[in-house]
């Protein structure tokens, strides 16, 4: 059917250009705040593209629940204001008429949306956690990067390494500040390595340095010069805590229901189905008035969007808190917005019906 492919074809196109955009700015904002976190020693470098590609699949659910939503607005918003509206309710279309492409345009990407919110997106977030905890464990020294200032994870030393060699686990030019027994201490060495005894623990050997030692403010510090010093490095493993609501999959929520589990669920069901809703309000929402000029349904789509959002969001603490029967869950909202879209669609056509009378008695006056 013309009608139909020509709209799917279409909403396919902007869809594209709409994702593209949404994406870049997804992962710009993502790499700024993880370059920066890099930047600060916080997050090793070479892990900043594995957090990225974590971070980009927890938000892809989102970024696809937008790029549906203006992409069916903005391609109707256009077939408005060229007019194309008229021609396709002059050869007898209703409004009603365009849920049929919108729904098998939306319906591929709702599923994609359920998939991302119940599987990936957990899995995504359980991975970045357990990233995460492995980074934390690392030992200070593991966590030293060549020409950078770096705190022990106690606060209580700073190490700079001008040069590491990763193959040879040796480090060059090193200085070293500490706090021990409210004494402060400085140590420089011209290089050193990592060194585990058989009992398991570890120390970092420094060679051919200098040691500093006292109180500042205080005259009386001492210099000592050594050919090796041994510092031990406390371990930072933690023991790894229970997995968090976000990243646990249905079946593991289900086995163990509590209403915060029971909130996550409904939060991620709800997603897909206001995919398709929002899909569905975006048709009558597209209507362009001339006289409002062309930025007037966009600014009540984003209206709509944000009120059905935040209702979600509510919806879902009040679940989470016990104030609402996790059994009655978000369906009250997605309730309220089908109501919404059938008043929105009611309205709509029955002011198209009275245009195209308008239209109609025109031209038989002009004839």
């Amino acid at each position: 059917m013309i009608f139909a492919r020509s709209l799917i074809r279409e909403f396919g196109q902007v869809s594209l250009i709409v994702g593209a955009v949404l994406l870049a700015i997804l992962l710009t904002t993502q790499i700024i705040r993880l370059l920066g976190r890099a930047a600060g020693g916080i997050l090793p470098a070479d892990t900043v593209m594995v957090m990225l590609g974590f971070g980009a699949i927890n938000y892809l659910p989102v970024v696809i629940s937008l790029t549906l939503f203006i992409a069916v607005l903005l391609t109707l918003s256009r077939c408005y204001r060229d007019s194309e509206m008229v021609v396709w309710f002059a050869n007898g279309k209703s409004l009603t008429d365009f849920i049929r492409p919108v729904f098998l345009f939306a319906l591929p990407l709702v599923v994609m949306v359920a998939a991302l919110s119940l599987f990936l997106s957990p899995w995504a977030l359980k991975k970045s956690a357990e990233f995460t905890e492995r980074l934390d464990a690392r030992s200070d020294v593991s966590r030293i990067s060549s020409g950078v200032f770096r705190e022990s994870k106690n606060a209580d030393r700073v190490f700079f390494v001008e040069k590491v060699d990763l193959q040879t686990n040796r480090i060059e030019n090193v200085f070293v500040q500490s706090v021990q027994h409210q004494k402060l201490g400085v140590i420089v060495a011209e290089k050193g390595f990592q060194e585990t005894h058989s009992n398991g623990d570890k120390f970092i050997v420094l060679q051919n340095g200098r040691r500093y030692e006292g109180t500042p403010g205080q005259a009386d510090y001492r210099l000592v010069d050594f050919e090796r010093y041994a510092m031990r490095i406390e371990s930072n493993a933690k023991k790894a805590g229970p997995p968090g609501v976000k990243t646990m999959m249905p079946n593991e929520i289900l086995r163990a229901p509590t209403p915060e589990r029971l909130a996550e669920l409904h939060g991620r069901i709800g997603l897909p189905v206001s995919v398709l809703i929002l899909s569905l309000l975006a048709i009558p929402l597209s209507y362009v008035n001339p006289r409002a000029g062309r930025s007037a349904n966009l600014i009540l789509a984003i209206f709509v969007y944000m009120i059905y959002s935040n209702l979600m969001s509510i919806a879902q603490a009040w679940v989470a808190q016990g104030k609402l029967s996790p059994i009655i869950g978000l369906w009250p909202v997605h309730g309220f917005m089908v109501i919404v879209l059938l008043l929105l669609f009611y309205r709509r056509l029955n002011t198209g019906k009275n245009w195209l009378a308008l239209v109609f008695n025109f031209k038989l006056r002009a004839a």
